[in-house]
């Protein structure tokens, strides 16, 4: 009588590779930098004026997860200026484009 052998099911080199390449990047940590001509705008200086999309701002104070901004201009449909105008707080990794008035 014969036994049968249990052998290991293989792992194919995709999966491999997709582990190592997990482990890896969780080691390094990730690391972005915005598109030429943009910055982010957690590297701006309190009291910078910036734009953003149809926006623009001054930055008033930075916290670890958002920074608080005033919005003075709009070029959005006037009817939404109430929206948007004032005191707000946008995400420290937006793209942003420095200006100057």
């Amino acid at each position: 009588m014969t036994q049968n052998q249990h052998t290991k099911p293989r792992k194919s080199a995709k999966t491999v590779t997709t582990k190592v390449l997990v482990k890896r990047a969780l080691k390094k940590g990730f690391k972005s930098k915005p598109p030429p001509g943009k910055k982010y705008l957690k590297n701006l200086e309190i009291g910078s004026i910036f734009k953003v999309g149809l926006l623009t701002g001054i930055l008033i104070s930075i916290t670890p997860t958002a920074a608080k901004v005033l919005i003075i201009d709009s070029k959005h449909h006037e009817s939404d200026d109430n929206y948007y105008l004032g005191k707000q707080s946008i995400g420290l990794e937006s793209e942003i484009t420095e200006a100057n008035l």
